[in-house]
């Protein structure tokens, strides 16, 4: 089993094994995942001003071992899934080509902010997203099948984009507005590549003074954008305000509720849900579950027609997933509800027993874990 450690670029030593790739400007693979590192691979990435890596440790097991806990399902309960299930709604897929010229095109705007192809490479990778959306009448999302990048920044702006645009849908935004709202979730972290390294990438949690730096991002994107006279303001103000809050206690700017724009407003909950569930060197992530959960509690911050696009947007138990409930019971999801997101319809895999977990008063104790 490998494990993944974040290290210091400058406390690397030869022979550790990077898990991850290292690109230059232009997408070109300097160093692959899997690599033995050396000196001279080293020095190059200190060169680079990476800041660190992820390093892996120990061995892959040569042949996957039959897992003892595989969930075994009684007749009974198989006739009772088969009568029951019902498929998901539409879920955004992305093809692996895609993946790879989504990750390469963000990349290559992070990298080069000053362009004259910025905003062409932007609406480049929002036509693939609003493509795979259009394609099979996409209305929801589950943010595990996109796995764009292992680097953080690139995967939580093509994770904010592509939630942006669902929820944009569901928010009942034009076909223009939706595609706009992609863009500004690309770039809505583009300031960051005005951040310091030792900053942006630092592996524990950042101090006062870093932090008023790290806030600063959203100038800095606002200010990369202005310069271009092909964005829209309303891009412009959906990077600017991303991390405002409706009452009044968000940055850069400290905006009122109304001063807020609506794509800041959507884009603010893809934001915070999506770094919520994602493990970073510093934290472990929140289960998905838990981060709706914690989305729900910020009433007093967050655009409450925003935050019922998304709960109406987001899949977290697809159908099909085995999952634990809270009467010690492992169950086999069969149907979800899109206005009760984290109550769906299970079945007992020993009992057959249907539980309809939103809408059967007898389910009300019970939880999935």
């Amino acid at each position: 089993m490998i494990k993944k450690t974040f290290v210091r670029t400058r406390s690397l030593q030869d022979g550790m094994r990077i898990e991850q790739s290292i690109k230059d400007k232009t997408g070109r693979v300097l160093i692959h995942r899997g690599t033995l590192l050396d000196e001279y691979m080293i020095n190059s990435m200190l060169k680079m001003n990476i800041a660190g890596v992820y390093i892996g440790e120990g061995e892959e097991d040569p042949e996957p071992e039959e897992k003892d806990d595989e969930p075994k399902i009684s007749p009974k309960a198989m006739e009772t899934i088969e009568k029951n299930m019902t498929a998901d709604r539409s879920k955004v897929q992305l093809t692996e080509s895609v993946k790879k010229r989504v990750e390469e095109g963000i990349q290559y705007l992070y990298s080069n902010t000053e362009s004259e192809k910025f905003t062409s490479a932007a609406n480049s990778i929002a036509d693939d997203l609003m493509k795979a959306i259009m394609e099979n009448d996409a209305i929801a999302v589950d943010v595990d099948t996109l796995k764009i990048s292992d680097e953080y920044t690139f995967k939580h702006s093509v994770d904010v984009a592509t939630m942006g645009m669902i929820i944009a849908k569901k928010h009942g935004l034009s076909d223009k507005e939706i595609y706009e709202v992609g863009i500004a979730g690309l770039l809505h972290d583009v300031g960051k590549s005005k951040i310091p390294n030792e900053i942006l990438n630092k592996p524990g949690r950042l101090t006062d003074e870093e932090f008023t730096i790290m806030k600063q991002h959203a100038l800095y994107g606002y200010g990369i954008l202005r310069e271009k006279s092909d964005i829209s303001d309303s891009i412009r103000m959906g990077v600017l305000q991303h991390h405002e809050k409706i009452n009044g206690k968000g940055y850069p700017l400290g905006a009122s509720a109304d001063q807020i724009d609506v794509y800041a407003r959507i884009l603010s909950v893809a934001d915070i849900y999506d770094a919520l569930v994602t493990e970073r060197p510093y934290k472990k992530g929140f289960s998905k579950r838990d981060a709706v959960e914690i989305i729900m509690s910020m009433t007093d911050e967050l655009d409450i027609d925003a935050m019922k696009s998304f709960l109406g947007s987001v899949i977290l138990y697809p159908v099909n997933s085995i999952v634990q409930l809270s009467n010690n019971e492992r169950a086999k999801v069969v149907a979800n509800n899109p206005e009760c997101i984290l109550r769906p319809k299970v079945v007992g895999l020993t009992t057959g027993k249907l539980y309809n977990l939103s809408e059967d008063v007898s389910c009300a104790s019970i939880v999935i874990l």
